[in-house]
């Protein structure tokens, strides 16, 4: 059962997503190149973000729970990220819908956030599966993804639907439970 609880590493704390963060959020996606891949740019106007906080970001919390990045240091929401479509009956879930702030990619938010992610998902759920998917063509999120120590499984095509009309490819990683203590020490050398 997912909770809404509060984790933090030494430089980034992720808190449930409440309305008290979205002028943060609203800040942190106004760089056009951050919604390059994502799905819809939720951060385009107040009343989207609104919208998407309500009806997307609040949807079934029973199967999904969204996080504000804060940065430690500014104490800036810089991004969101989330667990989601947890599966109880096969232990497992999908960690993503994950959006940085430019100024904070390539950067330790990822990494530190993702670990967060990973050790509640292992160590507090007991989930066996954690999957990530990305744009076939989003090499950055492939990297990133694959950085983590989480496995290529494989292209789905034209696994979903893009505002466009157009379907986008997905590359499809996962990281299993049997590979969580090595991932994990690789991880906590790098935060």
């Amino acid at each position: 059962m997912l909770t809404q609880q509060t984790h933090q590493t030494n430089k980034v704390i992720l808190e449930p997503l409440r309305d008290i963060h979205l002028k943060g959020l609203s800040l942190a996606g106004q760089d056009p190149q951050v919604w390059r891949w994502v799905l819809m740019n939720y951060t385009r106007t107040t009343e989207t973000l609104y919208d998407w906080f309500i009806n997307t970001a609040q949807f079934n919390p029973t199967e999904q729970v969204v996080f504000a990045i804060i940065d430690k240091a500014s104490k800036h929401v810089v991004g969101t990220t989330r667990i989601f479509r947890l599966d109880s009956q096969n232990d497992s879930a999908e960690i993503g819908h994950t959006f940085i702030s430019k100024n904070f990619q390539r950067s330790y938010i990822n990494t530190h956030a993702k670990y967060l992610l990973l050790r509640y998902a292992f160590e507090t759920l007991g989930l066996v599966r954690v999957a990530f998917n990305t744009h076939e063509k989003n090499i950055t999120s492939r990297n990133a993804i694959a950085r983590l120590g989480a496995r290529f499984e494989g292209i789905s095509y034209k696994d979903r639907r893009l505002t466009d009309g157009s379907y986008r490819n997905t590359a499809k990683f996962s990281i299993i439970d049997e590979q969580w203590a090595a991932i994990k020490l690789q991880l906590e050398g790098k935060l």
